[in-house]
């Protein structure tokens, strides 16, 4: 399942995340902290789903109230309710 996901809040204007049998298998961001963003990618690829929305929901950038690893875990909710 491919997501494709508008983030709100923060500088990453897209995140697409593939999911397959619960677990992540790629996500791409578009726009933000290029090398922060690579690096949030690389550490959720394998992961199970749950347990990457149980680490990354929350988080805060600055006085935001949300950040892109916040955002990635609202759009793998997605994949949840599918």
């Amino acid at each position: 399942m491919l997501i494709d996901y508008q983030p709100q809040g923060v500088c990453s204007r897209r995140i697409q995340v593939d999911v397959e049998d619960g677990v992540i298998r790629d996500v791409a961001f578009t726009g933000g902290c290029n090398g922060n963003l690579k690096g949030i990618s690389s550490l959720v690829k394998g992961m199970k789903v749950e347990d990457a929305i149980a680490r990354l929901s929350g988080i805060c950038c600055g006085s935001k109230g949300t950040s892109c690893p916040d955002q990635l875990s609202r759009a793998l909710r997605q994949a949840v309710k599918a």
